[in-house]
């Protein structure tokens, strides 16, 4: 299973992508990751630039999309919504349908008690607006995150134990949806 793993974070050491990778260790074995490099190239969306041929930047994006059996997107909270970086990538996938039907888990974090609730409340309605599938148990929020991250790693049982049932609906919902 092939999972596009997004990181709502341009910041080269940002938490979302550390805990991209986190989660790829809690991962069943026949899951493998790709990191979305990308974010950063992307024009600003305009209706008028989403024509033939696309971008580069957002045709590698589109073929990524594509080629994906599912996705995950984590993303920090940046004035109460997701990063517009994000966003606009996003934006640039609404008239492509390469979310269509497409199983999704969205996790935000937060150094606060919110847990980024507010980005991850405006990325799942995103996600619905574009037609994806969120998993069941694939919308988590992860509270307080530096006490519950060492070492790269997620620490918190509670925290790992609700990743590791969203990762198993991703993969259930990938055989469902093959």
């Amino acid at each position: 299973m092939h999972i596009l793993a997004i990181s709502g974070s341009l910041r080269a050491s940002s938490t979302s992508t550390t805990i991209i990778h986190a989660i790829e260790k809690l991962a069943p074995e026949q899951m493998n990751f790709t990191l979305y490099d990308g974010l950063a190239d992307l024009p600003h969306f305009s209706p008028d630039l989403d024509g033939e041929p696309p971008h580069a930047a957002v045709a590698q994006l589109r073929q990524q999309l594509q080629s994906a059996d599912g996705i995950l997107i984590c993303t920090p909270e940046y004035a109460f919504g997701v990063p517009g970086s994000l966003k606009n990538a996003l934006d640039w996938v609404v008239s492509s349908g390469d979310f269509v039907g497409k199983p999704v888990v969205a996790v935000s974090s937060s150094p606060s008690g919110m847990g980024g609730d507010k980005a991850l409340a405006s990325l799942v309605l995103t996600l619905t607006a574009i037609d994806s599938t969120i998993v069941e148990g694939g919308i988590i929020s992860i509270a307080m995150i530096r006490t519950k991250m060492q070492n790269g790693e997620i620490s918190d049982a509670a925290t790992v134990e609700a990743l590791r049932s969203a990762l198993a609906a991703l993969a259930q919902a990938i055989n469902v949806h093959a």
